[in-house]
């Protein structure tokens, strides 16, 4: 190996979970902290553990409920055309004369 040119080599380096357990191994950055570890990864303790760190699954419930009440499509806008070619209509009626005495 050249000299100089590898990094610094901890042989006691800390991995920390977020769930607290804390782990001793080899490696070229003294502390480490991970999301998941061997003790709270559902794979290993088989139960499901949503780690939601950017609120993604607020964001898509969030849209799904706003696409859920804005109606799109052909009947819609059919409708919508309808009630404005009412309104309409019912703007430009011409007014009837009033025979007077």
């Amino acid at each position: 190996m050249k000299p100089e040119i590898h990094p610094v080599y901890f042989d006691n380096a800390k991995i920390t979970c977020a769930c607290g357990t804390v782990y001793a191994i080899g490696s070229t950055k003294e502390t480490t902290l991970v999301d998941l570890c061997a003790a709270c990864h559902p794979f290993y303790t088989g139960k499901q553990k949503i780690m939601d760190t950017a609120r993604r699954m607020e964001k898509f419930a969030e849209r799904s409920v706003q696409k859920a009440t804005v109606a799109t499509g052909k009947k819609v806008k059919r409708e919508k055309r309808a009630v404005q070619k009412k309104a309409k209509e019912e703007n430009t009626e011409k007014p009837t004369k009033v025979s007077g005495n």
